[in-house]
């Protein structure tokens, strides 16, 4: 491992970090009524991010090569289909409480890993193609997480006002 590794494993993760923290402390000032608001006219109501958010983590922990997802019931609810698809959601206290326990496993596990792990290859690409792609590491999920996961925190910033 370089120093170099080192330092863009550092800066990824104090990102993500850094994104999680926001997004808990975000969560934590919204009330449940409002998580039930959409974030603007016709577009997704937070229970459906925080959802979904969750289900994108949860779907991490195979992908990074961790563990098996530990909520796969809300895949096809908040990843596979749209916000109001499906009329039976989870409680906001039941995704909360998911939300918690998928991002406290996550950062056990990325915890462990040494810099030169992060750039080996993810479950979605097979040991004979990542030469080839080598881009195509844990290191980068992370980095597209990270972004995803600040876009869909920008949308819930709209609750905060109404």
């Amino acid at each position: 491992m370089s120093d170099q590794q080192g330092l863009f494993v550092k800066m990824a993760l104090d990102a993500w970090n850094s994104e999680i923290t926001a997004t808990n402390a975000l969560l934590a000032k919204l009330s449940d009524e409002q998580l039930m608001r959409e974030v603007t006219l016709s577009r997704n109501r937070g229970i459906y991010l925080l959802g979904h958010l969750t289900s994108v983590h949860d779907r991490m922990l195979p992908l990074l090569r961790f563990e098996e997802m530990r909520y796969p019931e809300l895949e096809p609810i908040f990843h596979d289909a749209p916000d109001r698809a499906v009329a039976d959601l989870p409680s906001i206290a039941q995704l909360r409480e998911q939300w918690k326990q998928v991002n406290d496993t996550l950062m056990g596990h990325m915890a462990r890993l040494s810099a030169a792990e992060w750039f080996t290859r993810h479950a979605n690409i097979s040991e004979a193609d990542f030469p080839k792609e080598p881009h195509r590491n844990r290191l980068n999920v992370v980095l597209s997480r990270t972004s995803h996961l600040a876009y869909h925190r920008g949308q819930l910033v709209l609750l905060v006002s109404k």
